[in-house]
């Protein structure tokens, strides 16, 4: 072990309680999309305290930042998320992801001169919904980082995480409202118009190519059953493999949406709530960095080599960093039993002991594999090489 990592396992030790207490408290207030102030500011807060030069609501959000520590030449990005799930809270674990970040940037705080690097920890708000990521961007916000890299809790350790890309999609549909009983033929039933898509979707999905899906939610469909719905409201989400397969298989589900207006004579709009998220293009050194690594700490990654193309995939913002950046994004196993991802059982194990040793093994993890990409030469210098050293401006 280099003297770089054992000060960071040292240091480690020092600072456990605060890593912890940063994911509980998290974990405790949980706050959706654009709506993270609380998280926002207590990492903000700890960032200052350990001499971070902390600068809030990057890219115009309110509940972004980005924190700088050193100046050296390789700039290592280190991700925090912090939303929420609607109505189940941290099941997706960003509690974790945060703390992690925020203790791995401390961790390489007391390095970084002697490394020659400069740590940023960019939190960033609204993976779930709201692309964070991806409006920061296209704001700049990133630019000059060599290595961008994230840890996301999940039921086992994952080197690579499958991620596809998704568009995000609000549909509403505009009819008339009439007495259901005494008038309904001067109806227009918006409602029928999204049962109608809902219908022309499921008949679609057998001609939609392997690794397409398609699945959404009613959030309006109606305010009494003696009126005819005037207003529907449905969410979808189409996710593909490739962004080119999202382009096409977008375009046959609003197809669906406009079928659903064309036989109920009702009016269509599909607005989308996020830019779309890009596949997650993994590098592939600095992800085996992470593994080794990790091993050291005794995480044991399980073959994954039979797991169908189909199964055990997800999406992501920070897919729209990797296309851009080199980046890794693996998964850190918690103990949950056979509790998984959104489930409101997995969000109780994410503050619980075993999400807490994954906010220690992650933010460990992240330190080291830093430490090499800034000690190894051939590593070092493929990232500087790989991308200009730009400015970054923050609005």
């Amino acid at each position: 072990m280099t003297d770089a990592k054992a000060t960071a396992a040292e240091r480690l030790q020092d600072i456990r309680d605060e890593a912890i207490g940063l994911s509980h408290y998290i974990h405790a207030n949980p706050e959706l999309a654009f709506q993270e102030h609380r998280a926002s500011r207590r990492v903000n807060d700890v960032l200052n305290t350990a001499g971070f030069r902390v600068q809030p609501n990057v890219a115009g959000l309110p509940t972004a930042l980005a924190a700088t520590h050193g100046d050296g030449e390789l700039v290592i990005g280190l991700f925090a998320e912090y939303d929420a799930l609607p109505g189940i809270g941290h099941a997706c674990g960003h509690n974790i992801i945060a703390a992690a970040a925020v203790t791995a940037g401390r961790l390489l705080a007391p390095v970084a001169e002697d490394l020659g690097i400069t740590v940023k920890i960019f939190g960033t708000p609204a993976e779930e919904a709201g692309g964070g990521k991806a409006v920061m961007l296209s704001k700049d916000v990133f630019a000059g980082v060599h290595a961008a890299m994230i840890v996301h809790p999940a039921p086992a350790d994952i080197v690579t995480f499958r991620s596809m890309a998704v568009d995000h999609l609000e549909i509403t549909y505009t009819g008339r409202t009439a007495h259901a009983s005494g008038s309904p033929q001067l109806g227009r039933n918006a409602g029928d118009a999204l049962t109608v898509a809902q219908v022309c979707i499921g008949l679609l999905r057998q001609h939609l190519p392997a690794g397409v899906q398609v699945h959404g939610i009613v959030t309006d469909g109606g305010e009494a059953p003696n009126v005819v719905p005037g207003h529907a409201v449905g969410r979808f989400y189409v996710r593909a493999e490739t962004t080119e397969l999202l382009t096409e298989a977008r375009a046959r589900v609003e197809q669906c949406f406009r079928a659903g207006a064309l036989g109920t004579g009702c009016e269509v709009s599909v607005i989308e709530e996020s830019p779309t998220y890009q596949p997650m293009d993994g590098d592939k050194e600095v992800s085996e960095l992470y593994e080794a690594n990790a091993k050291q700490l005794g995480r044991k990654f399980p073959d994954l080599s039979g797991m169908t193309r189909a199964a055990g995939a997800g999406s992501t913002d920070m897919g729209n960093v990797s296309q851009v950046i080199p980046s890794i994004h693996p998964m850190i196993g918690i103990d949950c039993g056979t509790a998984v991802n959104h489930q409101p059982e997995f969000a109780a194990y994410c503050g619980e002991p075993t999400g807490d040793q994954a906010v220690l093994d992650g933010a460990l993890a992240l330190a080291w594999t830093a430490i090499d990409l800034a000690t190894r030469p051939e590593h070092r210098a493929r990232l500087l090489a790989a991308r200009p050293l730009l400015t970054a401006t923050y609005d």
